[in-house]
């Protein structure tokens, strides 16, 4: 029988998920645990650094549920849209088979990605559970619909620098520069509320901040997340899909010629 489109490129989708599950964890020793490794450490040493004068100053709050819930939702962004740069490059043999397209291989990468942080996520907070007495979630459709919106928007981001990347190839080397900044102005280390009021419109323009805060608002009921807004990420979220998907649209063909 004759496969639909849809069947095409699910298996196209598959293949590559698991070629890039391969990829990225096969060839070392530790395997898939490096995938949990990089955030613990990078949640130990900021929880080493800053944990005991920012528990003082956040008692609405545990830290390390903090910490946790604005450290994973960034480098979920910053993997997917990073990897997206490289991805043309990376599979550019496979495209000698027509099902096989540059779409399929942002998606592939995005749900290895979304996988790997919803595993690293769930295990992390399970441990920090154990330190807290139990943590429960106040408000799940309002975590699993930011978490959600936080993915389209990172792979929005995620073709238009791999369309960007592949008209312009010098730009590979400062586009994940231009993520680097982002880290300290997301909300990652400390909450909107202590930011002066004068200076939350800097803030607010950033849909990472919405996302990290409703993140953990959506953890924590007591958590004050004043001035985020839901509407507001979906609105960039839809915003930046489309454009991304008009670019790709627009330089599929060209792409695959080159």
């Amino acid at each position: 029988m004759a496969r639909s489109g849809f069947d095409v490129q699910l298996a196209s989708v598959n293949a590559l998920f698991l070629r890039e599950l391969k990829t990225r964890f096969g060839k070392y020793r530790l395997g898939y645990l490096w995938a949990i490794l990089e955030p613990t450490s990078h949640l130990l040493i900021l929880l080493t650094i800053f944990g005991f004068i920012m528990h003082r100053t956040m008692p609405d709050i545990s830290f390390p549920v903090f910490l946790l819930n604005g450290i994973i939702p960034f480098l979920l962004f910053n993997n997917i849209a990073r990897r997206s740069i490289g991805a043309i490059e990376a599979n550019q043999g496979l495209f000698n088979y027509r099902p096989v397209r540059p779409f399929d291989t942002i998606v592939s990468r995005a749900l290895l990605e979304v996988l790997i942080y919803a595993i690293v996520y769930v295990i992390l907070m399970i441990a920090v559970s154990f330190l807290d007495d139990g943590i429960i979630i106040s408000n799940l459709v309002l975590f699993v619909v930011t978490w959600f919106f936080l993915v389209v928007f990172s792979c929005g981001v995620g073709f238009i620098f791999m369309v960007v990347g592949k008209m312009f190839p010098e730009t590979e080397k400062f586009l994940p520069i231009i993520l680097k900044p982002l880290y300290f102005i997301s909300c990652i280390m400390f909450p909107l509320h202590s930011i002066p009021h004068e200076y939350w419109p800097y803030f607010l323009w950033n849909p990472l901040v919405h996302a990290v805060e409703l993140s953990r608002n959506a953890i924590v009921a007591g958590y004050e997340c004043d001035g985020v807004s839901l509407s507001y990420l979906f609105i960039c979220t839809l915003v930046t899909l489309f454009l991304g998907l008009a670019l790709y649209r627009t330089s599929e063909k060209a792409m695959l010629t080159s």
